[in-house]
């Protein structure tokens, strides 16, 4: 039996109506002039009659690859888990995919460059907080890099969450709740992140008289939380407790709730840091500090689709952050 020839793009356009050229843009992932009416008329023609775009033949006409690298230092935390299905969904909607490139530490981009590999991709989205822009230029041979860990430069375009007002919305309810010493529970040391994001706290804590008893060194996950969760008592019993990531506090949460679930004698309040969406339920309410999601990733694909243009300097976007009341802040 003979088998029956894939649809073309030219099927495609009979059967919208249209020419093969209008087609063509219209089932391109990149913005090329095509009418609302025509586009909607193509992609019903080709999911009518299965057509799949030749990403590869498409990239031999636009010059472009469809792919962006995205660096991350691990994803295991359940902020990666909130962030990242939104946004792979996000790229891949627009017909890119993603290459996910797992950088460590110093030494796995030394080690990238090391092998040569030349990874050909239109863009990359830089999380970890081991690469700089100009070695992620070099390690991709792209001059679009998007940099979210704050080691950018002035040839990189950047978005930074905007942490000062959630943090000091946070502090300032823990102040009005009568929180006069705290502990505060942080996250990797290597990130520039991180670090603004701790003197913030600090700065907090001053201005509202709150007497920090101890930073606690964790590294964002639900295990490091649950492992620092004993010592918290240790040095005097804190008020209020603050993490930089709700997974960590989940921990510290669920440690307390089981070995004293009575009495509790480490009654404090708790705060985290992500407003992860699993909050929202009951069996973690956890006041927590966030932005949103959505709206960070919709800039990071508006600088994918419309890179800015020259080589000016380039000021990092800020994302503004909130506090998130629940029933444990």
């Amino acid at each position: 039996m003979r088998r029956k020839a894939a649809p073309t793009i030219s099927d495609v356009a009979a059967l919208a109506g249209v020419s093969r050229a209008v087609a063509s843009r219209a089932l391109s992932a990149s913005k090329r002039p095509v009418s609302g009416d025509k586009r909607d008329r193509v992609l019903a023609a080709a999911a009518e009659l299965g057509y799949r775009v030749n990403l590869l033949a498409q990239s031999l006409t636009t010059k472009t690859v469809n792919l962006v690298a995205v660096l991350v230092n691990h994803i295991h935390d359940l902020s990666d888990l909130d962030l990242f299905d939104l946004l792979l969904a996000e790229i891949q909607a627009g017909g890119r995919q993603v290459i996910l490139v797992r950088v460590g530490s110093t030494d796995k981009v030394e080690e990238f460059l090391r092998q040569g590999v030349a990874y050909h991709v239109d863009a990359a989205l830089v999380f970890s907080d081991f690469a700089d822009a100009a070695t992620v230029r070099r390690m991709f041979r792209s001059d679009l890099v998007i940099m979210l860990n704050g080691r950018h430069d002035h040839r990189s375009p950047a978005i930074i969450p905007d942490e000062a007002v959630g943090i000091g919305q946070a502090v300032a309810d823990a102040a009005a709740k009568g929180v006069k010493r705290a502990s505060l529970v942080t996250g990797r040391a290597s990130s520039l992140v991180e670090q603004a994001r701790i003197g913030l706290y600090r700065r907090a804590f001053q201005f509202h008289d709150i007497q920090l008893l101890r930073t606690w060194q964790g590294d964002y996950s639900y295990r490091s939380g649950h492992a620092l969760a004993p010592g918290l008592l240790d040095g005097g019993q804190p008020d209020a407790v603050f993490c930089t990531s709700d997974a960590m506090a989940m921990g510290i949460l669920d440690v307390f709730r089981t070995d004293f679930p009575d009495n509790r004698p480490a009654r404090f309040r708790l705060y985290g840091f992500d407003n992860l969406s699993l909050l929202d339920f009951e069996a973690y309410p956890i006041s927590s500090i966030g932005y949103d999601k959505a709206a960070y990733v919709a800039r990071m694909l508006r600088l994918l689709n419309e890179p800015p243009a020259g080589e000016g300097t380039f000021a990092p976007e800020l994302v503004p952050t909130r506090y998130v009341p629940r029933l444990t802040g």
